[in-house]
This record gives structure tokens, sequence and C-alpha cells, in this order.
């Protein structure tokens, strides 16, 4: 019998860009099927059913049409739109790193159901939370990403001469994948400082689920440094820089520099 050409998923537009005349290409994540391409026929078409259904960070339900090198977008059910993140520049910007991060550590039609639930509670918590909370969940899902693919960093024993970490400021080596004791930080001379406040944030991070985590209320400093460290290892591993991060911390200075002016 010859072998079904269509499947049905349900998938997160993570990129989108027009596509001749009235179509969009599409780069969808789904939790049956990873990262998949897609073209979305006629979905510029303000009357296409698709329209609506297609747009980025939007959560919907699939069918789609295997082709030989792009596969077809036949019907698209939204399950969840994520509105905030299409209204809120910070917002968006937040999500944009997310699948920033989540398009750097995946490949094509590799499927991984544990980082597509990640993703899709990501971008929940960046369209809900308050403005002023999102550094939280943007540690968080640095954290777990790299925990699911593969590149944990290492929080509990130095990673020279293995000793468990004590609760006192380390170095953390982003060359290495963790944290150097005192005693060894010498072995790389580019690891950076890190508080023990620092660390024992990101091991709680690292191995507690979002409920618990998100009642902690830390000093924005903490996560800046937490910040600091996990884009200085993240390049490392990529061996680029993030767009995204820049944007953010673009946004970050325009806020500081704007004082309202108090009508007398």
């Amino acid at each position: 019998m010859p072998r079904d050409r269509t499947y049905r998923t349900e998938a997160i537009v993570i990129r989108r860009s027009d596509f001749g005349e009235a179509d969009r290409l599409l780069t969808l994540f789904s939790a049956e099927r990873g990262k998949v391409r897609a073209i979305g026929k006629g979905a510029r078409k303000p009357q296409s059913r698709k329209t609506g259904h297609v747009e980025l960070f939007m959560r919907s339900r699939f069918l789609v049409a295997e082709g030989r090198d792009l596969d077809i977008v036949t019907q698209a059910e939204m399950v969840e739109a994520y509105a905030a993140l299409r209204d809120d520049l910070l917002r968006a910007t937040y999500a944009s790193y997310a699948v920033e991060l989540l398009d750097r550590f995946t490949v094509d039609d590799d499927p991984h159901p544990d980082i597509y639930e990640l993703l899709s509670a990501a971008l929940g918590w960046f369209a809900t939370l308050p403005a002023d909370e999102l550094l939280l969940p943007a540690r968080y899902f640095e954290l777990r990403l790299l925990s699911m693919t593969g590149f944990q960093p290492r929080l509990f024993n130095c990673l020279h001469c293995g000793e468990p970490i004590q609760e006192q400021a380390q170095a953390f080596s982003a060359d290495l994948g963790g944290l150097l004791c005192p005693n060894c930080q010498a072995t790389d001379p580019r690891a950076r400082p890190i508080s023990a406040v620092a660390v024992k944030v990101m091991r709680y991070l690292q191995t507690r689920p979002w409920d618990t985590v998100s009642q902690l209320r830390l000093r924005p400093a903490v996560l800046h440094e937490i910040e600091r460290v996990m884009y200085a290892y993240l390049t490392h591993i990529l061996e680029r820089d993030l767009k995204s991060v820049d944007f953010i911390h673009r946004l970050r200075r325009e806020a500081t520099l704007f004082v309202p002016v108090e009508e007398e």
C-alpha cells in the first residue's frame, strides 16, 4: 500500500517569511517531528483560512502534506495565540530569544517532546508575567534547554579537582562548562567570578520545576549576574552572538534613559 503522505501535528511557528506572491515560508517546531520547514500556501491572502493561524509564536494544529523539499501546510487551527507576544515589543523580544536558542540547539526532523513542552510553557510565561519579571523565566528556559540538549553546566563539583563546590565565591568557566573552586581558578584564566548566591540560584533553576521556581523573589542584580554568565557560556557553545540578546540590552538601556516628566 502507498505510504500516507500527509500528517497531523501540533506545532509552534518559530520562524516565518514571505514566499512568492501569496505564501509563507514557515519553520514549525512540533513535539512529534521536531523542526519542520513548510510552505503555507496562500497564507498571505486576507481571505485565507490559514492567515490567522500561522502567525509567529502561535501554537496551532496543522495538517501537512509531505513534499520533496518542503512540506505544505494544507490546514491550520489555532490552539494558543500568545497574543501579547505580538503586541508588546519587550515580550516579543524575549520570545524571539527563546526560539533563537531553540533553533540553534536543534536540527530538522529530530523530535524533542520535552523541548516542545518547555517552549510552549516559556511563551506562556513571556506573554502573561509582568514585564519586569521576565528575567527569571528567561534564565530558567536557558538552563532547562541546555540540560535537555546535553550541554548542562556542571554546578556541583569543581571541573578541575572534582571537589564539591562550597558556599563561597567561585569562578565559572565557559570554556570548560561549569564551576572552578578558588584553588583551581588559575586553570582557566578566562573564567569569570560568580557569587555564591548566583550559584545557588542556578542550581535551583536547574533542578526544580517551574511551579517551584516561580515563587522565587530575587534581586535584579543576581539575575543580571546569572544572565552575564549564561550569555558567555551560550556564545562559547554556539560560537556566535545571539541577535535577540543585543536587542534586549538595547531596550533595557532605552528604558533607563527615559525619565517621565511630571506635570505641574
